[in-house]
């Protein structure tokens, strides 16, 4: 899965025609309110999920294996990042998800009808989404999207965070500063003990992380449009997510309780509660550099950062923190997107939330936020940050303890 929202280049992506079809250029006359589209990884877990439904279908004898193995070929180019362009839906649109949902199963239609030079008459609803409703597909994305993201990106991330902390204090156990207590001098510490603390922060936001990951591995599919599973296989989901267990690498399964997995996204909230405590923790760590690399005349100057770019169009001596001022920036919108995934969640109406499109759009910003910011954070800042020991050894004679 690609990072970000990376545009693939190849015979593939030089399409310029249009490959969606009538609902989702109904939907674009609609929904007009922003220029948010759902995200790559979003959209690669949609068509992720179109693929192993395809399969599921061929294997129960409800799709014939040609129509099947199309599918999941149009699928995968969706999924590889191909054909970005053709999802141009605003995140701010029916709150199932219905028209992205329609989006996907109208391209792929369009590429199977390309690359079979139209042998096939397949049909976005009766065929692409076989045994599918919007109402399980959507939230099945939203959690897959973000367990995918996590384990294999946030996680290494924060690892590596964590790793440069430790590296860095490996070299300053026996650099002795000031402690500081409600901003004032306390009793000494060493340097490799300051940044124990926030190594520390680190890894305790990483298990949090990893904990979370079985819950966001139960995915709706198979509840179909309410919960009763209507118009599916019963064997459907588990042969569906045996299939993205294997494309994946996740331990996938369907969640106990479809009603509760249509109508609530509790799990999103819950994890989301857990990506904004970690942008709390990095947010500290970002704030004590800044602290301790201020000056370098009137401030604490204990630490210096690395030169990057200059600080001032007016003051071009003047060097200043930019990565931490970057990070704690996407710090403070994941804070906020907490706000947003909770109060969204909470748009559970009987049977079907109804702000799932912003949930997942909002989620997998997050995580990505959070991603780049340790990356940058580790390779930009404390890998090549030097203690000022002058500095810290005048500070610590002036303390009175």
């Amino acid at each position: 899965m690609q990072k970000n929202d990376d545009i693939k280049t190849s015979k593939s992506s030089e399409i310029t025609d249009i490959l969606y079809g009538s609902e989702t250029a109904k939907a674009l006359t609609n929904f007009t309110t922003s220029e948010l589209k759902m995200p790559r990884a979003f959209l690669w877990a949609l068509a992720t999920i179109k693929s192993a439904c395809a399969q599921a279908n061929q294997e129960l004898g409800l799709l014939d294996a040609d129509k099947s193995a199309a599918i999941q070929l149009a699928a995968k180019e969706v999924a590889d990042g191909f054909h970005v362009n053709q999802f141009p839906i605003d995140v701010f649109q029916t709150g199932s998800g219905t028209s992205t949902n329609m989006n996907v199963n109208e391209v792929i239609v369009s590429l199977v009808k390309r690359h079979s030079q139209q042998k096939f008459n397949l049909h976005p609803n009766d065929d692409v989404n076989m045994g599918q409703s919007s109402n399980d597909v959507i939230p099945s994305c939203i959690h897959l999207s973000a367990a995918k993201l996590i384990s294999d990106e946030l996680l290494p991330s924060l690892e590596h965070l964590s790793d440069t902390l430790d590296a860095k204090a490996s070299e300053h156990h026996s650099t002795i500063k000031n402690g500081r207590t409600h901003l004032m001098d306390a009793i000494p510490l060493s340097f490799a003990q300051e940044i124990s603390g926030w190594s520390s922060q680190i890894r305790y936001a990483h298990d949090q992380l990893k904990n979370s990951l079985p819950s966001l591995c139960k995915l709706a599919i198979g509840g179909t449009a309410i919960g009763t599973s209507v118009n599916t296989h019963p064997d459907f989901a588990a042969i569906v997510t045996q299939v993205l267990t294997q494309k994946t690498g996740l331990k996938l399964s369907p969640a106990a309780n479809y009603f509760r997995a249509i109508s609530a996204q509790d799990t999103a909230v819950h994890v989301s509660g857990i990506l904004k405590t970690s942008a709390v923790s990095l947010s500290k760590v970002n704030n004590d550099i800044r602290w301790l690399s201020s000056g370098p005349l009137n401030g604490l100057n204990e630490l210096q950062l690395p030169e990057l770019q200059k600080g001032s169009s007016i003051m071009p001596g003047k060097v200043n923190p930019v990565i931490p001022e970057a990070v704690l920036m996407a710090c403070t919108q994941v804070i906020g997107n907490d706000t947003t995934i909770t109060l969204a969640g909470q748009s559970g109406n009987f049977q079907l939330n109804t702000m799932l499109p912003l949930i997942g759009h909002t989620f997998v910003q997050s995580i990505q936020l959070l991603t780049s910011s340790s990356i940058g954070l580790a390779d930009k800042v404390i890998k090549d940050m030097k203690v000022n020991h002058l500095m810290i050894n005048q500070n610590l004679a002036k303390n009175l303890i």
